[in-house]
């Protein structure tokens, strides 16, 4: 096995950056990036922590996100499974990356800062809908943002295909993961009913 030990080794396999590559990291939201940001319902929330890395996906019905000012991006914390791993990570150690979609486009924004979490009712209530609001609001300071290339979406089809027949279901997994023990049939049976009524 040959691994790559020092940042010269890295660097000689690589080419020079091309110029647009360089030019299109910002440390704002510039117009631009801004209506790409709010058309997007979808995205991926990075995070670290002292155990470690997580990687969440985050999405709602409107822009995923709300953006307050060109340097501050609020992301709601909606109802999930309650193991609130990234939001111990944000906790400790506030650095955070974000990488967000749209359907239909090749290109992803990613965006690098720092998170704090808040739980002030002018900030929970900017995203009450049913009545409901989110338990806390993770609120981001945009340190970068760039586009992603879009060969990544663009080799993979992900907008042009569907690779999901016959994949397991969670309670499948749930089920091999404890030799039968969980009933994984009535978690599936239950899932559809369970998740339109806590969605938010």
């Amino acid at each position: 096995m040959s691994w790559i030990t020092d940042m010269a080794a890295l660097e000689a396999l690589y080419d020079t950056p091309a110029e647009a590559t360089q030019i299109k990291v910002t440390s704002r939201l510039t117009p631009a990036y801004t209506r790409w940001i709010e058309a997007s319902r979808f995205c991926f929330l990075a995070s670290v922590g002292p155990e470690g890395t997580d990687c969440t996906p985050r999405g709602d019905d409107g822009p995923v996100v709300q953006i307050a000012d060109p340097g501050t991006l609020l992301l709601p914390d909606w109802r999930g499974n309650n193991r609130i791993d990234s939001l111990r990570n944000i906790l400790r150690d506030g650095r955070v990356s974000l990488s967000f979609m749209v359907p239909g486009s090749t290109n992803v924004v990613r965006v690098n800062g720092t998170a704090r979490l808040s739980t002030d009712t002018t900030l929970t209530g900017r995203f009450e809908r049913k009545g409901q609001r989110p338990k806390l609001v993770i609120v981001i300071a945009v340190a970068e943002v760039y586009v992603q290339c879009a060969r990544a979406l663009m080799r993979s089809g992900l907008w042009r295909r569907d690779d999901s027949e016959g994949l397991p279901s969670v309670g499948d997994i749930l089920s091999e993961i404890t030799a039968g023990a969980f009933d994984g049939a009535a978690y599936d049976t239950a899932w559809p009913k369970r998740a339109a009524e806590t969605m938010w």
